[in-house]
């Protein structure tokens, strides 16, 4: 678990990193950095379920936004088949920041889960009070 722990404080702490030049990056910082954090304590054995519940809650929320939203991954499933949202972003395809936003929370939502899980059955010290 340290090691699936870490490689994910990694990317989120890279995530967030990325996340400067966004129209919005006083929400993806934190987004991806309160992930950060619970995955740094999770490798620590530290799990406050509270914690989670609250992460995961937040970002299932706004997962559904997105998906739903006029521009959103509906969209992009329903009007583009699916085209790739691996290019860059322009201003006649803005489903592809919503889309990339989606599924940047679906990992965080997934990542946080399996720590849940796994953590459930464990004894761990809840040393954050």
């Amino acid at each position: 678990m340290k090691v699936f722990n870490w490689f994910f404080v990694i990317c989120f702490i890279i995530f967030a990193g990325l996340q400067y030049n966004d129209p919005d990056p006083y929400l993806w910082v934190p987004i991806y950095l309160y992930g950060a954090a619970l995955c740094f304590y999770a490798s620590r054995n530290i799990v406050k379920k509270k914690f989670y519940f609250i992460g995961i809650t937040f970002y299932a929320v706004y997962a559904i936004f997105l998906f739903f939203e006029t521009d959103g991954v509906l969209k992009w499933i329903r009007n583009y088949n699916l085209e790739s949202i691996t290019g860059s972003m322009e201003a006649e395809k803005p489903w592809i920041e919503k889309t990339r936003e989606f599924f940047g929370l679906i990992i965080l939502i997934v990542v946080l889960s399996i720590n849940l899980i796994l953590f459930k059955d464990k004894k761990f010290v809840e040393k954050i009070k």
